[in-house]
């Protein structure tokens, strides 16, 4: 039995040194039941000497291959880009920050086997050294996507899962510029066990996720797996439609009766504010779907590889 372990990487020089043992203890356990694997690192894009370390490993250790790219093309192109060089029966996605304990892989293993599903998949309990004001915004997001995607994504959720070789290929299949790896595990089904555990702070060096990062992909899974925000945009334009309409009639009225008295600006401003920012915020998410669509018809690369390890060797 083969399995393969995907690790993108960005600005990992750092953990790389920590991580790398840690990962080979649970291959040697794994050896004695003439289980092997592969360790396939995801270079995107890093400015440090990430690209160095990994050259360094792939010269000591046949295990261990790596993909290069260009320039940084994100997260989600690392994890398309190994899954599409994994060759394992089993293919598992971890960070290398140890937030993802490799010591799972095994109990993973005996899950998925035992429970006879397609994959494990993991969620932390806890956000323990995660800012409050983050975590709220974590949860607000799975509530909501929750309420409006096609697919359903645990609260906690990570990207920390072993797959089986049909759901791996699964994915694969859905070739979508924009990709939201949460959204494509979930949208493809299969059976699926949650393995929760506790947070794991990084072993070292910094997050790459800003807050304006996390915002931003979250919108991706949003716009990518529903298109609840149009009808909510289609519905917030009716509303007004009909409230203007009852305006009209209660001003027609009041004039008929009352004659027409002098009405202050404010409430004027007010009502061409208030209408003003409607619009825009409806023009906003046609604009979300119309850049979405253009970025897929323009059928660009997802990703551009610069080395790999075959070509060192």
């Amino acid at each position: 039995m083969l399995i393969s372990v995907i690790v993108p990487c960005y600005n990992e020089q750092q953990v790389l040194p920590l991580f790398y043992p840690a990962i080979c203890q649970v291959a040697d356990q794994w050896s004695k039941q003439d289980i092997q694997m592969e360790f396939v690192f995801v270079d995107d894009g890093s400015s440090d000497d990430t690209l160095l370390t990994l050259r360094q490993l792939a010269q000591q250790d046949s295990r261990v291959h790596y993909i290069s790219f260009s320039r940084n093309f994100g997260k989600e192109a690392a994890i398309l880009a190994g899954l599409k060089q994994a060759k394992g029966e089993y293919v598992a996605t971890m960070d290398a920050d140890l937030q993802d304990p490799p010591e799972l892989l095994p109990q993973m293993l005996e899950l998925i086997q035992q429970k006879q599903v397609d994959c494990v998949a993991t969620r932390r309990t806890t956000r323990k050294g995660e800012p409050p004001i983050r975590s709220f915004f974590a949860r607000l997001f799975y509530k909501i996507i929750n309420r409006l995607g096609d697919a359903q994504i645990v609260d906690g959720a990570r990207d920390y899962r072993l797959m089986s070789r049909r759901m791996v290929d699964a994915v694969l299949s859905l070739p979508e510029y924009n990709r939201f790896s949460k959204g494509i595990f979930g949208w493809v089904g299969f059976r699926t066990h949650w393995l929760e555990y506790t947070n794991v702070e990084r072993a070292a060096g910094e997050t790459k996720w800003s807050f304006w990062k996390l915002f931003v992909y979250s919108l991706e899974g949003i716009v990518g797996f529903s298109t609840a925000p149009l009808a909510l945009a289609s519905l917030m334009g009716l509303l007004f439609c009909v409230l203007a309409f009852c305006m009209i009639l209660f001003i027609i009225v009041r004039t008929l009766l009352f004659g027409d008295p002098t009405s202050g600006w404010p409430s004027l401003v007010c009502i061409i504010f208030l209408c003003s920012g409607v619009q825009l915020f409806c023009m906003g998410v046609l604009g979300q779907y119309l850049a979405k669509t253009y970025l897929e018809v323009k059928k660009r690369p997802i990703y551009i590889v610069q080395e790999t390890d075959e070509e060192s060797r």
